[in-house]
């Protein structure tokens, strides 16, 4: 299992140097989501943006997972940031996670997106990549990219959030899917997988 880890700022500074918050019944602070908070379905991702199972759901599975339940009402889906991993993929995902949040509610989940999408690009390249997606996905220059990634405060609020999003959810891997508050087993599921789960979810 892949255990949450605290990124630091000194962590972030070294790799650099080669919607709307909705409200639903089990809302958390800070919580993401996308969809209408009263959907008779939640479902709940805990996901990393460094974590590369993560990446292939959101690249395979999410656009249809999306289309089919958030875009037609049927759910509101809320993604909670976790850091796990090893090694760089926990200073992308902090890094990823402050860029997010700089560009603005409006723009959070199109800069997520997009580095999932460009995950592979930026495991290979982490500055010039994020400071791309940054400046194409969520608006933000080089300077405010920049000064986005070195905000210590705003880590401290990424650490404190992320802790508390393992400790309530009881998650200690990604991706995990709280369905109704119902866990399934942490790891890539598929649409079909996930259908099941939505139909067999007790009622909210």
């Amino acid at each position: 299992m892949l255990r949450v880890k605290v990124a630091s700022a000194i962590v972030i500074a070294a790799i650099f140097m080669v919607g709307c918050a909705r409200q639903g019944p089990g809302a958390l602070p800070d919580d993401m989501s996308l969809g209408s908070a009263e959907a008779k379905v939640e479902v709940v991702e805990y996901a990393s943006v460094g974590c590369p199972i993560c990446g292939r759901w959101a690249r395979e599975v999410y656009p249809a997972f999306k289309a089919k339940y958030v875009d037609t009402g049927k759910v509101h889906y809320v993604f909670r940031e976790m850091l796990v991993g090893a090694g760089s993929e926990v200073s992308i995902a902090a890094a990823g996670f402050l860029m997010a949040r700089c560009a603005g509610p409006d723009k959070y989940f199109p800069v997520v997106d997009a580095i999932f999408t460009n995950q592979d690009a930026i495991f290979a390249s982490p500055r010039g990549a994020l400071a791309g997606v940054a400046k194409e996905a969520g608006g933000l220059g080089e300077e405010a990219f920049a000064k986005c990634v070195s905000d210590e405060k705003a880590l401290a609020s990424l650490n404190e959030r992320t802790k508390q999003n393992a400790e309530k959810g009881g998650v200690n891997a990604t991706p995990t899917f709280v369905i109704n508050g119902v866990s399934m087993a942490p790891g890539y599921h598929t649409l079909p997988e996930i259908d099941a789960a939505i139909a067999g979810a007790p009622v909210r």
